[in-house]
C-alpha cells in the first residue's frame, strides 16, 4: 500500500468514527440544524417576514412558512440577484448556481460560505466511506475523471455564477488535484460532443483509476473510447475500479456499462444538487443511500399521493416510514426555506436514515389517475429485460390519449442497443410488470380503460437528438423518464414521418 494509500485509510477511519455521532442520533441532529437555521436567519428580511423570532417548534414554522418552489420564492431570489444583502440569509452568496429549465428562465440556486463547504465535505466523505467499509486504497495512486459542467464563470452585481460542477471544480483539494483530469482547458469546452472527443484523447493513454459523471454522459464516453481502442473500457483502464454517478437511477445502464466495461466495477451513488448535497451510498451491501442529517439542512416530507391536496402534512425525520413516497422538502445555511426541489424519495432503512430517489414530482403520468412514477418505469423494464439478451440504451414514456383507433395506452419509447426477437411479447412483458408495480394502472387495463403498452423503437442517438434540439446536450442534463404530455413523444413522431 502505498504512503497516500494509507494515510487515505486513516483519515476514513476518522471520518467514519466522527460520523457516528449524528448517525446514532439522527432526531437531535436535525433538532441542532433547525434551531441553527432559524436563529441565523431570524433577522434577514425573510425571517422578519415570517416572524422568526417566535418560531420555535417544527409546528411554528409550518404554520408560518408555506412550501414553495423557485416561483414562489423568486421575489426574495431577484432581491438577492440584484446584490441586496441579508435577504434570504446572512450577507450576500458566494456564487449563485445557475441551472436551466423552468418555466421563468434560468434559476439562480444561492451558495453560501456556510452551505458551500458541505458540498465538498459529503464528496469526500463518500469516497472516504468506501475505503473504510472495503479496505481498497488503490485507486488513490491513479487518474481520476469527473465529466461536468464547465469551470468557467461569470459574476452578476459582485457574486459569481456558473453551473454547480464547474464551481465545484474550484474547490477540488490540492492532493487531488494533481491525479484529477481533464485539463482545465478541455474542462472549458462548452460544445458537449466536442469535449467528450477531447477527454477520450486526453485519457486515452492513462492509468484511469475512478470515473465519475451522470450515466448517460459517461455511457458516451464508454462508447467513443470502446470505439478507438477497439477493446472493452476495461481492458483499456485496467485499473479502473470504482465509477462515481449520481442524477439518474444506474439499474437501467448497468447492464450495458458491463458490457461496455467488460467487467463488474464497484460504484458509488451520490444525491448531490444545486440546493444542497443530501446523501451518499454508505454501504457496498445495503440499499439506498445515507441521508446526511447534520450538513446545514432540515428535511421535511410530504407524502407524493398526498401533495396535491388541499393541507398536506409536513413530516419530520422521526415521522417517516420506510417505502412510502415522500416528495422532499429543505431549509437550508444558503437561504432555501421550505423548498421543494421537485425529488420524490423514499426510505428504505431508518437505522441508518437511507433513501433512494424515486422520482420528479412533476415527472409522473396520471392522465388516467394511474400516479406513474419514474422508479415504477424503470423497475418494470429492468424486471423484464433481466434473464433475457435484450439490452437498452435509453427510453421515456407519454400518455398517448387520443389514439387513431383503440384504447388509450401507455406508449414507451425505446432505443434498443439489442432488439428483442418479439417486440409485442416484450411489450407484453412490460406491461405485466408494471401492473405489479402499480395497482391503479393494473385496474385501468382490467377496466378496460387503457390497453397494454405499446412500444415505439427510437432510432440509434434519437435521444441524444432530442436533447440537442432542446439544447440540453450534455452536462447535467438528464431525459426525463416519464412525462405526463406528449411533448418528447411528438417530436419522435415529427421526426420520423
Amino acid at each position: 500500500m502505498s504512503i497516500k494509500g494509507l494515510a487515505a485509510k486513516i483519515f476514513a477511519r476518522y471520518i467514519h468514527q466522527k460520523n457516528q455521532k449524528w448517525i446514532q442520533n439522527p432526531v437531535a441532529a436535525q433538532d441542532q440544524v433547525f434551531k441553527e437555521l432559524i436563529q441565523k436567519a431570524s433577522t434577514t428580511q425573510f425571517g422578519i417576514d415570517h416572524k422568526f423570532d417566535t418560531v420555535l417548534t417544527h409546528e411554528d414554522f409550518v404554520n408560518q412558512v408555506p412550501v414553495r418552489d423557485y416561483e414562489g420564492l423568486k421575489n426574495y431570489v431577484d432581491q438577492v440577484v440584484k446584490g441586496e444583502e441579508n435577504i434570504l440569509w446572512p450577507g450576500k452568496p458566494l456564487y449563485f448556481a445557475k441551472t436551466s429549465g423552468t418555466t421563468s428562465g434560468a434559476k439562480y440556486i444561492p451558495l453560501t460560505k456556510e452551505s458551500m463547504p458541505f458540498h465538498i465535505q459529503a464528496a469526500r466523505n463518500a469516497i472516504l466511506n468506501y475505503i473504510h467499509e472495503t479496505g481498497k486504497t488503490d485507486f488513490v495512486d491513479g487518474k481520476m475523471i469527473f465529466l461536468q459542467g464547465s469551470p468557467e464563470l461569470t459574476e452578476k452585481n459582485g457574486i459569481k455564477l456558473g453551473r454547480l460542477s464547474g464551481i465545484v471544480a474550484h474547490f477540488v483539494p490540492n492532493y487531488l488535484q494533481k491525479n484529477r483530469l481533464p485539463s482545465w482547458e478541455t474542462n472549458c469546452i462548452e460544445d458537449w460532443e466536442t469535449k467528450v472527443d477531447a477527454i477520450v484523447e486526453e485519457t486515452f493513454h492513462q492509468n484511469m483509476t475512478v470515473i465519475s459523471g451522470i450515466p448517460s454522459w459517461v455511457q458516451m464516453y464508454f462508447e467513443k473510447l470502446k470505439d478507438k481502442a477497439q477493446q472493452p473500457v476495461g481492458d483499456l483502464f485496467k485499473n479502473f475500479n470504482l465509477f462515481i454517478y449520481g442524477g439518474v437511477n444506474y439499474e437501467p445502464y448497468r447492464a450495458k456499462f458491463e458490457n461496455l466495461i467488460g467487467r463488474k466495477v464497484d460504484s458509488i451513488e451520490l444525491f448531490p444538487a444545486s440546493e444542497g448535497f443530501f446523501a451518499y451510498q454508505d454501504s457496498q451491501k445495503e440499499k439506498g443511500m445515507l441521508l446526511l442529517l447534520n450538513s446545514g439542512i432540515f428535511y421535511e416530507f410530504i407524502k407524493a399521493d398526498e401533495f396535491f391536496t388541499e393541507n398536506p402534512k409536513r413530516l419530520t425525520i422521526k415521522e417517516v416510514e420506510v417505502g412510502v413516497n415522500y416528495v422532499l422538502i429543505i431549509s437550508t445555511n444558503a437561504g432555501l426555506w421550505a423548498y421543494n426541489i421537485g425529488d420524490t424519495i423514499a426510505f428504505t432503512s431508518t437505522k441508518p436514515y437511507r433513501v433512494v430517489v424515486t422520482g420528479r414530482i412533476k415527472h409522473y403520468i396520471s392522465a388516467f389517475g394511474e400516479h406513474v412514477i419514474g422508479k415504477e418505469v424503470e423497475t418494470a423494464l429492468q424486471n423484464a429485460l433481466s434473464g433475457t439478451n435484450i439490452s437498452v440504451n435509453e427510453f421515456t414514456v407519454a400518455p398517448q390519449i387520443n389514439p387513431i383507433s383503440g384504447l388509450p395506452y401507455h406508449e414507451w419509447l425505446i432505443e434498443f442497443d439489442h432488439e428483442p426477437e418479439d417486440l409485442e411479447a416484450f411489450a407484453q412483458k412490460i406491461d405485466l410488470e408494471m401492473r405489479q408495480q402499480n395497482v391503479y394502472y393494473d385496474d385501468l387495463i382490467k377496466g378496460h380503460v387503457l390497453r397494454t403498452i405499446v412500444i415505439t423503437k427510437v432510432a440509434k442517438n434519437g435521444f441524444q437528438e432530442y436533447m440537442k434540439s432542446i439544447g440540453k446536450l450534455g452536462g447535467q442534463n438528464k431525459l426525463p423518464r416519464l412525462s405526463n404530455d406528449r411533448k418528447i413523444a411528438d417530436f419522435f413522431e415529427a421526426y420520423h414521418h
